[in-house]
């Protein structure tokens, strides 16, 4: 597809015509205006050829969420809340995209899925995760609102308080955990394998109708409302002097990495 997202059409085990999706963005699959624009348009192609799994895979990172570098470099420009308008709503967009398409939604995922990215995960009707894959928020580190769907999203999985204490915390969340808190099916050293293996494990049509049973028109106008928010809040705090200092903290302290 492009340089930020390949794209492979294959056909499953159980013969269900499958869309492979893979994150190859700069910064461990930052979520970058261009590559946000890219997996959209990868989208609209997996729609258009009527592929009923998206498989989103990613790196030795799946990604390290919003790139922290830009919009750094964007504040002290004075231009952070136009940064943001380009990545923060084209990720809501997709995120609630993943969970009212008419297709199963399948996550392979190595390594970090930090900030933003995480709510590809959240969407996801399943997800594998690599052994080393994990999970954590970094939005009070960096001063950044949650965004995503940590807040819109999230809490329709696993509950409001645990959402509520996971992002208060911080915490870093394994495999293990993410799957015992049910937003994994399956912990694998080969997740891109077992998740096409798990994709064509049932009668699609049954899996389908069950998503949007479950994804109904007022749960998705909830969901729809509560990223709006994000959205707003996300440009908001992106404004603020402290947001700043804390991305200016931030980047000091991890230096070079790019997998937080």
């Amino acid at each position: 597809m492009t340089a930020r997202i390949t794209s492979e059409t294959l056909d499953l085990a159980d013969g269900t015509l499958c869309a492979r999706l893979t994150l190859a963005g700069g910064r461990a699959n930052s979520l970058e205006p261009d590559l946000l624009r890219d997996l959209a348009a990868a989208l609209d192609e997996a729609e258009a050829t009527d592929a009923k799994v998206i498989l989103l895979c990613g790196g030795r990172n799946f990604s390290s969420g919003g790139d922290v570098r830009g919009f750094h470099k964007a504040s002290l420009a004075g231009e952070a809340v136009a940064y943001a308008g380009e990545v923060v709503p084209r990720l809501q967009t997709i995120v609630a995209r993943l969970i009212t398409m008419p297709r199963l939604v399948v996550v392979a995922a190595r390594g970090a899925i930090t900030g933003g990215s995480a709510g590809l995960l959240f969407a996801a009707d399943l997800a594998v995760l690599a052994p080393d894959a994990f999970v954590q928020p970094y939005y009070q580190q960096v001063g950044f609102a949650p965004d995503g769907g940590w807040t819109a999203l999230l809490p329709e999985r696993i509950g409001a308080g645990r959402a509520l204490e996971w992002l208060q915390s911080d915490r870093r969340l394994s495999a293990r955990e993410l799957c015992d808190l049910g937003l994994a099916t399956r912990v694998s050293d080969h997740p891109e394998e077992t998740a096409a293996e798990l994709a064509a494990s049932g009668e699609i049509g049954t899996r389908l109708t069950t998503k949007a049973l479950l994804w109904d028109a007022a749960r998705r106008e909830r969901i729809d409302a509560r990223l709006k928010a994000e959205s707003e809040a996300f440009l908001d705090r992106i404004a603020q002097p402290d947001a700043t200092r804390g991305m200016s903290r931030f980047l000091e302290r991890i230096g070079g990495r790019a997998d937080v």
